[in-house]
């Protein structure tokens, strides 16, 4: 039977500790069993008011997280799910590969960052930083003051991972999500932006809220070309997406102009590349919208992921 891991991770002082007490206090372990391993000793500890349901094991060693020994804990603990407090100087890529039994299957990825020393971490390790952002589903920078969000969304560590929600935790308890008007996902200083396929989503929100970022771009992106008879002399290019469960699928998709479709069955894969240009169309109520001038078309394999999830 599969387990479902939450991991925890970010160097020490992070905020890890705090982050589980406060997840086990709204009820996270109410009801299923629960095993914490616990791979980093800080300055806080557990609230033992909310380990009624939790059994708690100290790691020491790196090496002691491999199959076998997790394995004995699985089977003494019978765990439900099981939480990862993971020490910031040990390696992801190892836990991923050699550690994980083959039914812990991890779930969501949270990494944990002290705002103050996040330059100084990033400066001196920043391999290792490196790794917990770009693998994180949620990040979170604890203890930001105004002066630090101001040099954390210079450095738009969206381009970092797209993917991830990043939020800005400050010492009053209120938060606020690192992504604003400001932060763009995509280095648009790129002579040409490329979209990898998995990012398709992202780009698609981000041109539609924002187009005229990418007024004059020039893009890349692998879509799927849509003939719809509405439209005459245009095709619509996008990826569907699930957005809520299998049931909930819809097509993302922008109008654009160019030669060369005529030869593209409906709904078959292609390489486009073009430039992005803000203009009033029917597919938009009659409001502006982008418009993709295609350059190039070619025909592509479908990626290894047909439809996006957010």
């Amino acid at each position: 039977m599969d387990i479902p891991v939450y991991l925890f991770t970010g160097f020490l002082e992070g905020g890890k500790t705090t982050f589980i007490n406060g997840i086990l206090r709204d009820g996270f372990a109410l009801r299923d069993r629960t095993l914490l391993l616990c791979c980093e000793q800080g300055e806080e500890e557990y609230d033992a008011k909310v380990l009624k349901n939790v059994t708690v094991v100290n790691v020491e060693e790196e090496t002691s997280l491999n199959p076998a020994f997790l394995k004995q804990l699985e089977k003494k603990h019978r765990p439900k799910q099981i939480l990862i407090e993971f020490n910031g100087m040990w390696s992801l890529a190892r836990l991923y590969q050699e550690a994980l039994p083959a039914n812990w299957v991890l779930y969501q990825i949270m990494t944990m960052v002290e705002s103050a020393t996040f330059d100084t971490y990033a400066k001196n390790l920043g391999q290792m930083m490196m790794e917990k952002l770009t693998n994180a589903d949620l990040i979170v920078f604890n203890r930001c003051t105004e002066a630090l969000r101001d040099s954390l969304r210079q450095r738009n560590l969206k381009m970092v991972n797209r993917r991830a929600s990043i939020y800005l935790e400050y010492s009053d308890g209120t938060s606020e999500d690192y992504a604003d008007d400001s932060v763009c996902p995509f280095d648009l200083d790129q002579d040409i932006i490329d979209i990898p396929d998995d990012d398709f989503g992202i780009w698609y929100v981000d041109v539609m809220e924002h187009p005229e970022r990418y007024e004059g771009k020039a893009i890349r992106a692998r879509t799927v070309v849509c003939h719809l008879p509405q439209y005459p002399g245009n095709v619509i290019l996008g990826r569907f997406a699930m957005t809520c469960c299998e049931n909930d699928i819809t097509f993302l998709g922008l109008v654009a102009v160019g030669d060369g479709f005529d030869a593209f069955e409906n709904r078959s894969w292609a390489d486009v590349s073009g430039v992005v240009h803000i203009a009033p169309h029917k597919a938009y109520e009659g409001e502006d919208g982008p418009m993709l001038h295609v350059a190039a078309v070619s025909s592509a394999e479908k990626p290894k992921q047909e439809v996006l999830t957010f």
